[in-house]
């Protein structure tokens, strides 16, 4: 999901690193106190989650937990995300300081989508809450590919193949994650529901 440096061109490098200081200091300044914890832990579950491979044929996907992260930290999931790739592009080499804008948007705004879903899950009907929990993972992931492949055509025609293999490939990963997603919150919400502040709210 990580776009490395050296790919794309500064027409899309520089807007999309303005963009992302804006909302980066937005909600640094919306942000409080008891939300920091939260955020600095879906940060890390996000860091070590992209460590977990599944085999897909002669390739490997990992994880993403996108869903997840802005299940529990709603849009502050945005920040948690931007943290976990900075030091992944430092200590790792995975994507790149200066392809950080770019991937903070792709992967970082459709993370929000989580809290969105497990707010609708929130109800009596147990079918229907498993349900928006499988679409607060499965949904942000088809988002980020989507997003992806619009960066890689935008970057010029040469990158089409390899767009249109990204939503193919992506989309076992859609699947999975909606399924860890689902399990993880419908566990969470019968024994725990408390854990899961953006049922109430984004």
């Amino acid at each position: 999901m990580h776009i490395s440096e050296g790919v794309l061109k500064p027409e899309i490098l520089v807007p999309a690193g303005i963009i992302t200081a804006g909302l980066t200091a937005y909600l640094l300044y919306k942000i409080k106190p008891n939300d920091i914890v939260r955020t600095a832990c879906m940060s890390a579950v996000f860091f070590v989650g992209s460590f977990v491979h599944f085999p897909l044929g002669p390739s490997s996907l990992h994880l993403v937990l996108g869903g997840i992260v802005g299940a529990f930290s709603g849009r502050f999931a945005f920040l948690s995300i931007l943290v976990a790739l900075l030091f992944q592009g430092i200590f790792f080499g995975f994507g790149g300081l200066s392809t950080l804008g770019v991937n903070a948007l792709i992967i970082g705004l459709p993370a929000i989508f989580g809290a969105y879903f497990v707010r609708l899950g929130n109800q009596n009907n147990a079918l229907k809450a498993k349900l928006f929990y499988f679409l607060a993972g499965f949904v942000p992931v088809a988002i980020s590919s989507i997003l992806l492949s619009a960066v890689l055509l935008l970057n010029g025609d040469e990158f089409r193949a390899i767009a249109s293999l990204v939503l193919l490939t992506n989309s076992a990963l859609c699947v999975i994650e909606g399924l860890i997603c689902a399990l993880l919150l419908s566990f969470i919400a019968k024994t725990y529901p408390e854990f899961l502040p953006c049922q109430k709210s984004l």
